[in-house]
């Protein structure tokens, strides 16, 4: 395979860097480990990066030229993600105390959970054009592209499994969990400023 080796470099980089971030997504993970044990926060970090992987896949094959000619589209993934921030955030809010939960259906939603919250995040969109507008160029082989996008998703997912499975087991998890309600109405408030920053993002724009 011909592959630019330098743009996979610069963008692997970039990947791990941002994945690495604390944000809404850790704090989504870190949740689910804690509700639901290792399974469900694994469950949310694969689902995590599976969203992260497709979002990379369509950035690298036209997200830009999906926001210059059909911004509408890119404005109801906002609109999606927005709600779905409230939502989560919401429910966090409510259930802040609630019970472990180890079932089938819970780590359903673990997945669930984790590929919502990158699949409709706007900003990880605008992210992933900000990076691979960098490192893409119009000669570059479909090969390389594949690879780009791959490494993308594994970075990203593995990261958070690491942070599901290296968090089970350890004094920090069972002080988390002892303290569930100030975690999840913590992640509840960080969700909702973040939805609240695109909010003010899309005004600006």
């Amino acid at each position: 395979m011909d592959l630019a080796w330098e743009a996979i470099l610069a963008a692997s980089t970039v990947f791990f860097l941002g994945a690495i971030s604390p944000g809404p997504s850790l704090l989504m993970v870190i949740r689910n480990t804690i509700v639901g044990g290792r399974r469900r926060g694994v469950m949310c970090a694969v689902g995590h990066g599976i969203g992260f992987g497709l979002y990379a896949g369509v950035a690298i094959f036209g997200l830009i030229v999906l926001l210059e000619e059909a911004p509408g589209v890119f404005l109801g993934l906002q609109m999606i993600g927005i709600v779905l921030l409230f939502w989560y955030g919401w429910l966090m809010w409510q259930h802040a105390d609630e019970e472990h939960e180890q079932t089938f259906e819970g780590k359903a939603r673990g997945f669930l959970e984790g590929f919502s919250i990158a699949f409709f995040n706007p900003k990880i969109a605008l992210f992933l054009v900000a990076v691979l507008a960098q490192v893409l160029d119009a000669g570059m082989t479909l090969s390389t592209k594949l690879v780009i996008g791959f490494i993308g998703m594994a970075i990203d997912m593995a990261w958070y499994v690491l942070v599901a499975v290296f968090l089970t087991g350890t004094p920090l998890l069972e002080w988390l969990r002892n303290n569930g309600m100030l975690v999840n109405r913590t992640t509840a408030l960080v969700l909702w400023g973040f939805a609240i920053s695109v909010l003010g993002s899309m005004a600006l724009a």
